[in-house]
């Protein structure tokens, strides 16, 4: 469990995904900020809502669902969207209202609302600050073997830092930043595990 198993998945990568991995990011804040002109809402909220319904929805799943709840919020407010189906947790979408109807946030606004350490870290790498977003998957490339996300540990703050520390020295080895070495062996890893 060291930077090397990151960088052995990282050069595995075709140039295609390498590619992808450095857009990656950059591509979903593009996504955050056409559905904040689309629907008049604030950038960081767009950011937020996406990155509150992330977990345990594929990606297309969840900018279809961002675009929905926002859609629903402009036009009915906070009930309309708690009644909109997106495909994560109810608690998820709650944060998601409540950063709509909190109105034009701060990064630091929406990360106090999003709270928890997957999510805040999601939508770091999205807005474009320094941070890895250290979910089962990049759990699974750091120990260099296949691990279901239901045999996913919790990761607590000491064990989230060691990983964190891993993908920047693994980032540092490779040129890149520490998001786009986790998004590049993201990508890597569902060609590869999940054969997409």
């Amino acid at each position: 469990m060291t930077a090397s198993h990151i960088l052995a998945t990282y050069n595995l990568a075709t140039a295609a995904e390498r590619v992808h991995g450095e857009t990656w990011y950059p591509s979903a804040l593009k996504v955050a900020k056409q559905l904040a002109k689309t629907y008049g809402v604030h950038e960081t909220e767009a950011a937020g809502v996406i990155a509150a319904l992330s977990p345990r929805n594929n990606w297309e799943r969840n900018l279809k669902d961002a675009e929905s709840l926002i859609a629903a919020w402009v036009a009915g407010g906070a009930e309309a969207a708690l009644l909109t189906k997106v495909c994560t947790f109810t608690g998820n979408k709650a944060k998601a209202v409540r950063i709509l109807e909190a109105g034009v946030l701060t990064d630091a606004d929406v990360l106090a609302i999003l709270s928890g350490p997957k999510l805040r870290e999601f939508y770091s790498c999205i807005r474009g600050l320094a941070d890895v977003c250290i979910d089962g998957h990049a759990y699974s490339i750091w120990t260099g073997g296949r691990v279901t996300l239901a045999d996913v540990p919790r990761i607590g703050v000491k064990l989230r830092k060691e990983i964190k520390a891993d993908y920047a020295t693994a980032a540092d080895q490779a040129g890149v930043t520490p998001s786009v070495m986790q998004a590049t062996t993201w990508v890597v890893w569902r060609r590869i595990h999940l054969g997409a």
